[in-house]
């Protein structure tokens, strides 16, 4: 437990770190003389970054014992973030958070079978729930109490506390996680291997994402200039979605070991009919917050879903499966932000989220539709989103 814990801490630094500049892009703009939208190119290139290298880095640190693979990782991220702190000029900072960024593909890639792997395969979707649980406090308290560091002494000093807060999580690793063979247990490959479920689970995973951020990535101006609500009103707002968005990791918690395919499909339709809503219902605030803390709730929900299933089919090793789906949630959020932009451009700023919604549609459909795309040809009984009654630990040869 006390490993898991250090996971999700480390899963809060890196989501921290990945976000941290939305709070502070004027502080760094100014200091280093840059305009806003380069400056928020810290954040987009961060991004990118993950995506492109998930899968190719994960594969090459495929036989990395774990314990060794997350000090290495947290050792970068600290060293790292220390130079994001210390850089002269915006190519010095956009270069260290890359380095970070290739850090982060690879523990985004294999947190999540090695948080499952500490405990039974009846509960690891609880274990993987508490690390994402981690990631999502970042936005709801690390960026706030960031930025407001930020402000009172300096930008740099944001860097520097969370480095600080990496180099603690570095040494809990590597003191507390267990010094397991990599490849071997419950998390090493899929408990239903399927090629062609692991494929529509990526096409879910990019759909679903594409749609919140078509959205999502819009949000303060959607509800200041079309829900009609004050500059005042958006950081409370943004909190309570950020609230809710925890909420849904706990509730997920609780119930994706039992049924992680009813988790997975209920979590895309709140998010489809809550982005839906923020459309349907701009003109009542009321409404509007309540469909956007939905929205929050659906991510929250979806993430460990996602991520559970992974475990499930991964036609091989689980961690280049959870790589990939790593990568296509990252390129859903590139993907979102561009079709968002497309869409304000040619009709609006109202019609994102309706875009948003439809395409999260999609990614239900997909969902709901696959037993009959995908049919099993040999029943696993998790195939159908059930856990067996038994399920050994058993020794996967690496690589397979």
């Amino acid at each position: 437990m006390a490993a898991l814990l250090a996971l999700a801490v480390g899963a809060f630094c890196y989501v921290a770190m990945e976000t941290m500049p939305i709070g502070l892009l004027p502080l760094i703009s100014e200091d280093l003389g840059v305009s806003l939208a380069d400056a928020g190119l810290l954040v987009t290139g961060y991004g990118l970054t993950v995506a492109i290298v998930s899968v190719p880095l994960a594969y090459l640190t495929r036989r990395v014992p774990r314990r060794l693979l997350f000090s290495v990782l947290l050792a970068v991220f600290v060293v790292a973030t220390l130079a994001s702190a210390i850089a002269e000029n915006y190519a010095v900072l956009l270069g260290a958070r890359v380095v970070v960024a290739l850090s982060q593909a690879v523990f985004w890639g294999v947190v999540g079978p090695a948080a499952a792997g500490l405990f039974s395969v009846e509960v690891r979707g609880r274990a993987t729930a508490t690390v994402f649980g981690g990631g999502a406090i970042a936005p709801m308290l690390g960026v706030p109490a960031g930025t407001w560091l930020g402000q009172q002494v300096g930008w740099r000093w944001t860097f520097v506390a969370l480095a600080a807060v990496g180099l603690v999580t570095l040494l809990l690793l590597a003191v507390l996680m267990p010094s397991v063979p990599v490849g071997q247990g419950h998390a090493a490959t899929g408990t239903a291997p399927s090629v062609r479920r692991f494929w529509i689970l990526i096409a879910v995973t990019t759909l679903s994402i594409t749609g919140l951020f078509t959205a999502f990535t819009y949000t303060t101006p959607f509800l200041t200039d079309v829900a009609g609500f004050p500059v005042a009103a958006i950081s409370p707002l943004l909190l309570l979605r950020g609230v809710v968005d925890f909420g849904g990791i706990a509730v997920a918690g609780v119930f994706v070991d039992r049924r992680p395919r009813a988790v997975m499909a209920g979590s895309v339709a709140v998010m489809a009919v809550s982005l839906t809503g923020m459309y349907a219902f701009a003109g009542v605030q009321i409404a509007t917050a309540a469909a956007l803390a939905l929205s929050g709730f659906a991510l929250g929900a979806l993430t460990p879903a996602l991520q559970n299933r992974v475990l499930e089919v991964a036609p091989g090793n689980s961690d280049l499966a959870s790589a990939g789906n790593s990568a296509a949630f990252n390129v859903g959020i590139a993907g979102g932000a561009f079709l968002g932009g497309a869409v304000l451009s040619d009709f609006g700023l109202a019609p994102t989220a309706l875009v948003g919604g439809l395409v999260a549609t999609v990614a239900l459909l997909l969902v709901l539709t696959e037993p009959l795309i995908a049919p099993a040809g040999s029943r696993h009984p998790a195939a159908d989103g059930t856990q067996p009654a038994r399920k050994p630990d058993v020794l996967v040869r690496e690589g397979s």
